[in-house]
């Protein structure tokens, strides 16, 4: 599979060097980038947190607890609402 076919078969942007947070079913949130398609149609990405004992490297659904980021959006590191204060 391709990243066009990603695109157009799930109507997400995906793209190589494209930036995503997936959130895991404990609600701990990765920062990613992704850098392939699968043939099973999943994305390949890198993870930017550093978890301990964790490679860094994860296959996801391209819609499943993932949001996009856009182009031009900085990470700021913080956990959600830390930033508001």
């Amino acid at each position: 599979m391709s990243m066009d076919y990603i695109r157009k078969t799930y109507g997400v942007p995906a793209k190589r060097g494209g930036r995503l947070i997936y959130t895991d079913s404990d609600g701990v949130k990765f920062h990613c980038t992704i850098k392939s398609a699968t043939n099973s149609g999943h994305l390949k990405v890198l993870v930017d947190d550093r978890v301990p004992g964790y490679r860094g490297r994860m296959k996801l659904h391209p819609t499943w607890h993932v949001e996009y980021l856009p182009p031009n959006a900085k990470l700021t590191g913080l956990a959600p609402g830390k930033d508001d204060q």
